[in-house]
């Protein structure tokens, strides 16, 4: 399933694909690359928000911008998806942007922190939470839940990639892009779901870059480390578009998504003799340092 949303035809640079499309960081890098004329397709499992992201965007960057339903729980709703996207043309850059929310469920397992440790925890919790992710006990994780986590934080960019590398191997050019959050490099209690699945997400970016690049693919992971908020020109409550959370003064500690997307244009960019396989962003308001 697809929608287009008209544009000035297709770009001779190549589709972007964006996998993983929400309101802020996946909006933003779409944005970006279609500012920067390529033809982008981005996919996500809500259609109908999707396509409205796909209108605002085509209209802003006047380019292609293509909405297709993805799964990425499910092998072959991702190779539908991708006889989509290259039947559009040869793909030129793959953002994985995806993972699965934990529900929230008791933490008595993980509670009663000592009150040295009660600011960390929270700290911790505030840090990789982002209005949508909670600790669970590990004793209340669902078996069914942590493999599905492990499913669309890997082995759905497993699959996407395979999709999209034969092409690029082909040209011998090529960019994929992985993001990652702090739980990449750290455990963090009651989020064994998430950390495991970015852990291994990690692993896989890095064994991928060590293969292809000698083949001429770029592959980097990026990894986010901090909050999302929405971007700053849309901080004005008139400004509000599909459920976006507001965010008032003194929250300046939260990522821009459109700074953030300058960072995937730039890691696409950058010259083949210098390569970077993982960048780390961090507000310069955070308080992880402290941590």
């Amino acid at each position: 399933m697809r929608n287009m949303a008209s544009g000035s035809g297709t770009s001779p640079k190549g589709i972007a694909a964006i996998v993983g499309v929400g309101p802020k960081l996946g909006r933003s890098i779409a944005r970006k690359f279609s500012q920067e004329g390529y033809t982008v397709a981005i996919l996500s499992r809500d259609l109908g928000r999707l396509s409205r992201f796909a209108e605002e965007i085509a209209r802003e960057a006047k380019a292609q911008v293509f909405a297709i339903k993805i799964d990425c729980s499910d092998s072959q709703s991702i190779r539908e998806a991708f006889e989509g996207v290259l039947s559009l043309g040869f793909v030129e850059v793959l953002v994985y942007n995806t993972y699965q929310q934990q529900q929230q469920q008791p933490v008595s397992f993980i509670s009663s922190p000592s009150p040295s440790s009660s600011s960390s925890s929270s700290s911790v919790t505030n840090k990789i939470s982002n209005s949508q992710l909670y600790p669970t006990s590990f004793i209340y994780v669902r078996i069914d839940s942590f493999e599905k986590s492990l499913v669309v934080s890997t082995v759905g960019a497993f699959h996407c990639a395979q999709q999209v590398l034969p092409g690029m191997v082909e040209r011998k050019r090529g960019t994929i892009l992985f993001t990652g959050c702090s739980a990449s490099l750290n455990g963090f209690p009651g989020f064994s779901e998430l950390c495991c699945g970015k852990f291994a997400l990690r692993a896989l970016s890095q064994c991928l870059a060590k293969e292809v690049q000698p083949l001429g693919v770029h592959v980097a992971h990026v990894i986010i480390d901090g909050i999302i908020g929405p971007p700053r020109s849309s901080l004005s409550p008139s400004r509000s578009m599909f459920g976006e959370q507001q965010v008032g003064e003194g929250t300046s500690s939260l990522m821009d998504p459109d700074a953030l997307a300058q960072t995937y244009w730039y890691l696409h960019v950058q010259d083949r003799n210098v390569w970077t396989h993982e960048r780390d962003l961090i507000s310069s308001n955070s308080n992880s340092f402290n941590m």
